[in-house]
């Protein structure tokens, strides 16, 4: 079974948990975005973000990649909001939609909302919602460094399937691995989470 996106409309497509609303991206989210992507930690996994990030910058993602994605029927760029209080506290993508060797995952998680289980419970869901549309198989990676994203894709029911040795690079050029995470329709889901 290949990708069947019959009747779902990628540009208001929205997928919810118990705590958290999956959802497209809106203009008021450029100030969490912002205040987000200059945190610390996200800078230092994320080398790609510009440093420091500007509300320029936010903006350009929302009118870019983050639509795109959606309209070319290629990718899910949501919001991570929680359901109670309503506010931003992070960012999921699953790209590659298409693709032929399974869908990656990217994700972030603003530092108000960490602790929380968030993007487990977020990479979950999407991965759930991907198999229930023909998508065989989902994966993502992790610096090796990065144990908190490690934890991150065994709680959401992925498997540790190898290293990617040098194969990125940091915000200051040093080659770091990459942990690959690997998660197949077939797998046993993890138990739902709260």
């Amino acid at each position: 079974m290949g990708l069947d996106l019959t009747g779902v409309d990628l540009l208001t497509e929205t997928v919810g948990t118990a705590r958290l609303l999956l959802r497209p991206w809106r203009d008021d989210d450029v100030p969490d975005i912002t205040l987000a992507c200059n945190d610390a930690l996200i800078s230092r996994w994320l080398s790609a973000l510009p440093a420091p990030y500007t509300e320029s910058d936010a903006r350009e993602y929302l009118a870019g990649i983050a639509v795109h994605e959606r309209q070319e029927r290629t990718g899910l760029s949501c919001a991570m909001q929680e359901r109670v209080g309503k506010r931003l506290s992070g960012a999921i993508g699953l790209g590659g939609l298409t693709d032929t060797h399974g869908a990656v995952f990217g994700y972030w998680v603003a530092p108000w909302a960490r602790g929380h289980g968030y993007a487990a419970e977020a990479t979950d869901a999407l991965s759930r919602w991907a198999f229930s549309h023909g998508v065989h198989r989902v994966w993502l990676l992790a610096a090796a460094g990065n144990l908190a994203s490690q934890r991150t894709a065994e709680l959401a029911g992925f498997t540790r399937e190898g290293v990617l040795r040098e194969s990125h690079r940091d915000r200051v050029g040093i080659r770091m691995n990459m942990v690959l995470f690997g998660r197949l329709s077939t797998d046993p889901a993890p138990p739902l989470r709260p």
